[in-house]
């Protein structure tokens, strides 16, 4: 059988991919897609990743996955960058993939490009929902009028929708009147599980700084409970730049608070294996990955945010509705080890229940074939 072609589309994925290119913040989408693309290649898949130009050659590869660049984040004037670096760039790069399918996150204008570019050439697409956000056309976390649209026409385009949660496959079939299918996420496994007596953090906040991650929030949390000490990580995300600035001087006045900012996804793990508890903030999302990075580490999770209600029903952490609830669901797990070290061995076998790659690789797989099949046979004779 001829060897499936996929090319997974995320501009900032190198940053995960390669770790010589880590130097850009990185949210959880170019985590997610760099871990299925390898996990792809593991499977003996031909799998490229069309990304940004950060000065590396094109056509590299790293774990069996081979990289194309669209253009340079910064490159074009306003206006006319729509057209040339970025559409004229992202269809070279997916020419040069040559890819069966091509896989698409996050809501904005590459979709659009993309399935464009597919139907042209006789290929499918496939677009996995991010947030829930992408589902609610009153809501979209797209600024332009006509990303907008390009979004909306590749959503109606692809040839399969994945979405990570129930609510989500609720609300696209609801506005869109579009089916999708249940797909988990991959996460690394942990390289260690340390006891609650030697992890060194007791609360982790983890997120690029927008304002939709609500970091004003975890400010007012250390400074609320001055006898605990906290670690906050993110780096810049792009036009926030002043609340990244912002957050960091009032960082700066809270005596209990560390501000790290920026880390690189290679090294940030490190973290979360040593963390008593992670807190989230947001309470709009999709399927954070920071929850997965916890919990295979056996750290319990409190937030506003709660997926299906899946922390609530395993029991791998809290849900809270007010600040006031979140500093006593900290203070409870911070300080009872017989509280941390039940939550924590639920957390870890709800992952290895539930997360195991072959388990969340399943719905990929299957669609990627059907898919695959399908740009066979119309290339047939």
């Amino acid at each position: 059988m001829k060897t499936r072609r996929i090319c997974f589309v995320g501009l900032g994925n190198l940053s995960v991919l390669a770790r010589e290119f880590n130097h850009r913040a990185v949210g959880g989408e170019p985590v997610q897609q760099s871990l299925l693309a390898c996990a792809f290649a593991r499977k003996g898949y031909d799998v490229s990743m069309v990304v940004a130009d950060d000065g590396q050659a094109d056509g590299a590869t790293w774990q069996g996955v081979r990289t194309y660049k669209a253009y340079r984040l910064e490159a074009g004037l306003p206006v006319v960058r729509f057209v040339h670096p970025r559409w004229t760039g992202l269809w070279s790069a997916l020419s040069r993939a040559d890819a069966d399918v091509y896989y698409y996150s996050c809501a904005g204008m590459p979709v659009g490009l993309g399935v464009m570019h597919a139907r042209l050439h006789g290929r499918q697409a496939i677009y996995r929902i991010v947030s829930d956000n992408d589902c609610l056309p009153d809501r979209l976390p797209i600024r332009h009028w006509h990303h907008r649209k390009l979004y909306e026409y590749g959503l109606r385009g692809v040839g399969g929708i994945l979405a990570q949660s129930a609510s989500q496959q609720s609300a696209l079939l609801r506005n869109y009147g579009l089916p999708s299918t249940l797909a988990g996420m991959l996460v690394e496994p942990a390289s260690r599980q340390l006891p609650f007596e030697a992890r060194d953090v007791p609360v982790l906040w983890v997120n690029t700084l927008w304002k939709i991650k609500r970091p004003d929030l975890m400010l007012d949390l250390a400074a609320s409970m001055p006898e605990l000490a906290m670690h906050m990580i993110g780096g810049r995300g792009a036009g926030s730049e002043a609340l990244y600035d912002a957050s960091a001087r009032r960082a700066s006045d809270v005596a209990n608070l560390v501000f790290h900012g920026q880390v690189p996804y290679h090294d940030v793990n490190d973290w979360y294996e040593r963390a008593r508890v992670f807190v989230h903030m947001s309470v709009s999302e999709g399927f954070p990955n920071s929850y997965l990075q916890s919990w295979v580490r056996g750290t319990p999770v409190v937030a506003f945010f709660d997926p299906d209600g899946v922390i609530a029903r395993e029991g791998l952490g809290r849900t809270v509705k007010s600040l006031d609830e979140m500093r006593d669901a900290v203070r409870q797990f911070t300080s009872d080890p017989t509280l941390w070290r039940e939550t924590s061995e639920r957390c870890k076998a709800y992952m290895a229940r539930e997360f195991s790659e072959d388990k969340v690789l399943a719905p990929y797989l299957e669609l990627v074939e059907s898919l695959s099949a399908q740009v066979v046979q119309t290339r047939r004779p």
